[in-house]
């Protein structure tokens, strides 16, 4: 049976372009939280529910397969329901992330999504700029938002994988923009993918604010991503090693530079790791206290307990964008 296309407004969704300009507009940035099942979208959710948060629920391509593309447009269409039978109001955008090819960008803009990114960062510049070309050509016909890459962060998450950064060249940003036709750039300014950002026991290193502001004089008013941005929650990592897990040296991205950066013209910021270390924590914590437990909604009911608490943590402390649906 062939499948059946759907444009995103059929689903209640929202593409970027209103999110971002009020994004920028109030110094504040949109969440783009990954999630691989039910529990973590009923999580995030229900946490931008509680905040009146916009939202941007973004799914990479080994998470689409894992979930099965149709069923996946099933739980975006359920999401939007359970926010409006909650009488809320707050914009949802269904997102790819790290989309590699232009076949998976029309996939998943043909099944419904309201925004994709093509990421081509790995590809020579001219390379680059063509196939993110090409994406933003067909994805505007429907009127889906694209985000590209330019710069190449370190780390690894699902496919994604370097093992060095490249900096964002602030001089290549505006042909970039101006050649593509994208909607919005993430750029690699020190984030990186992954619980294991940095080097454990030395300080740190600050995001290179000065790329930012180069970048955001050079393209004005034009909405920027960051990519790689976990904080790495020490408390869960401390949960996960105390009850039998080895995430030794896990170090992520401090708030208070992620705070600084959704101030600017950074309007999405991306959060992966840290849902999925909420979620491992409490899972491994409630297996440790209570092994006889075999029923999946008890330890998977704590999980998504916890990931609501740290989704509203960071829509009200680190993004700024509680309040703003």
């Amino acid at each position: 049976m062939e499948k059946q296309k759907v444009h995103y407004s059929e689903l209640g969704l929202s593409n970027t372009r209103e999110m971002f300009a009020k994004a920028m507009a109030g110094k504040y940035a949109i969440p783009a939280y990954n999630f691989n099942n039910l529990e973590q979208l009923q999580a995030i959710i229900t946490a931008c529910i509680e905040t009146s948060s916009p939202v941007i629920i973004q799914v990479s391509k080994g998470a689409r397969s894992y979930a099965n593309e149709t069923m996946l447009r099933c739980m975006a269409t359920g999401a939007v329901q359970m926010a409006r039978e909650a009488g809320s109001t707050i914009p949802i955008c269904l997102h790819l992330d790290h989309g590699d090819t232009f076949e998976l960008c029309k996939s998943c803009i043909d099944s419904g999504f309201s925004s994709v990114m093509i990421d081509g960062s790995h590809l020579p510049f001219e390379e680059n700029v063509a196939l993110a070309k090409k994406v933003a050509e067909y994805a505007h016909q429907f009127d889906v938002t694209v985000e590209a890459e330019l710069g190449v962060l370190a780390g690894i998450e699902d496919e994604i994988s370097s093992e060095h950064s490249t900096y964002t060249k602030p001089e290549e940003v505006e042909e970039f923009v101006k050649k593509t036709g994208v909607d919005s750039l993430a750029i690699s300014i020190g984030t990186s993918h992954g619980a294991f950002k940095f080097k454990p026991g030395q300080p740190v290193p600050p995001l290179r604010f000065d790329i930012l502001e180069e970048c955001e004089k050079r393209i004005p008013g034009f909405p920027i991503v960051l990519h790689g941005a976990s904080s790495v929650v020490p408390e869960y990592v401390d949960l996960i090693n105390q009850y039998g897990g080895k995430l030794e040296g896990a170090v992520g991205v401090p708030e208070e530079q992620l705070r600084q950066a959704a101030a600017s013209a950074v309007c999405k910021i991306n959060i992966d790791s840290d849902g999925r270390l909420a979620v491992t924590a409490k899972i491994r914590e409630y297996f440790a206290k209570d092994p006889k437990e075999f029923d999946p909604r008890k330890y998977l009911g704590e999980a998504r307990k916890e990931l609501v608490k740290l989704v509203r943590h960071k829509n009200e402390a680190v993004l700024g964008s509680a309040g703003k649906a």
